[in-house]
């Protein structure tokens, strides 16, 4: 009988693994089992920590620029011993430009492992976690001289594995076109984000730490952007030029909002930003330079597109549906007003452009 033939295999590969193999699968099923990316980085720490006792580790999620990488210190080991920050809400005080460390940079550069000896003669060596061809997470760990050989393949191999399992991750929570976050991950990390958008009001107090030189009120704030006349596109030019735009289009909000903003693809030709604290004033210029941007740029066989965009400051103790609403609300008064234009939701109501009603 098979089944009793693969089970005697199971015990006698069991018997003759070394312990260390046995710690290691033991911490893989750990990480196997983790379906959020916090706490895979965290279960990582506890494998390597546990496995490998390293003087020092750390898990850098990659944000690629144009202009300058970014890279966001998410969960290691430290001086004061484990750390572990929200892998989905990089928060700036954990972040650097990927220049200021050399040995990060040039692993991102040449997308492989990379070493230096450091002055104590331990080895400290830097892996990439390779998506879409470019360096999704870096992993950093020093090691001692005298580290075993056999001890860095198993190193090698838990890194191979936290690698893959990521990309498993990344394939469920991303769109499959535009390569954002999905309506998924939008619906599974609203609550976080609203959860630091309650703080807003926190932050504006006199005894609150010195804000960003911008000053003034600063806030999160949703945004509803939704390509106008995208149906004509489809219908005009066929589901492949429309698509084509949908990613050219995904590909512009990349380069338009900071590596902070949380971007995803809501469904059809709506797209969401959540911006990061910033003024009112602020927070329309970006948008007002992303609707531009669009406009300006041609858009393969579809030539030129607009988009409308409707927006909202995120409430303490708002709720999904709320923010939705009212920017969507928004968004339909932008469109009923000559489309290719932004609208807040707020100044709406202020002047009287808009009423609560309008929501309910």
């Amino acid at each position: 009988h098979p089944p009793a033939k693969f089970a005697t295999f199971g015990v006698l590969l069991w018997q003759r693994s070394t312990p260390a193999m046995l710690q290691l699968i033991e911490h893989i099923i750990r990480i196997s089992s983790k379906r959020d990316r916090t706490e895979i980085n965290a279960a990582l720490v506890d494998a390597m920590q546990d496995l490998f006792s390293p003087p020092a580790f750390a898990v850098y999620r990659c944000y690629p620029a144009q202009k300058k990488s970014i890279v966001f210190s998410c969960a290691g080991l430290g001086p004061a011993g484990q750390f572990s920050h929200n892998a989905y809400l990089p928060e700036r005080r954990h972040c650097q430009p990927i220049e200021h460390d050399p040995l990060l940079l040039r692993c991102q550069t040449e997308h492989a492992i990379v070493l230096e000896t450091l002055p104590n003669g331990s080895d400290r060596l830097v892996f990439p976690v390779i998506e879409n061809n470019q360096p999704a997470y870096l992993i950093d760990i020093s090691l001692p001289v005298d580290f075993p050989a056999d001890r860095r393949v198993l190193l090698m191999g838990l890194v191979e594995y936290f690698g893959h399992h990521i990309s498993l991750l990344d394939y469920g929570e991303a769109d499959t076109l535009t390569g954002l976050a999905n309506r998924k991950t939008f619906d599974k990390h609203l609550f976080e984000v609203l959860g630091k958008a309650a703080n807003d009001d926190a932050r504006q107090h006199p005894a609150a730490p010195c804000r960003r030189r911008s000053g003034g009120n600063e806030h999160h704030w949703l945004a509803i952007c939704d390509i106008d006349h995208f149906k004509r596109i489809n219908d005009g030019h066929g589901h492949l030029t429309g698509d084509a735009v949908l990613v050219m289009f995904g590909q512009l909000m990349r380069e338009t909002f900071r590596y902070d903003d949380q971007l995803f693809r809501f469904g059809g030709e709506e797209f969401i930003v959540v911006l990061q604290p910033a003024t009112e004033k602020n927070a329309l210029g970006v948008f007002e330079r992303f609707r531009t941007t669009v406009a300006d740029r041609s858009f393969a066989d579809a030539g030129r597109a607009t988009v409308s965009i409707g927006y909202c400051r995120l409430l303490p103790h708002d709720t999904p549906t709320g923010i939705i609403d009212r920017a969507d609300a928004a968004l339909y008064w932008a469109k009923q007003n000559g489309r290719n234009r932004v609208a807040c939701y707020d100044t709406l109501i202020a002047s009287g452009a808009l009423t609560t009603t309008a929501v309910q």
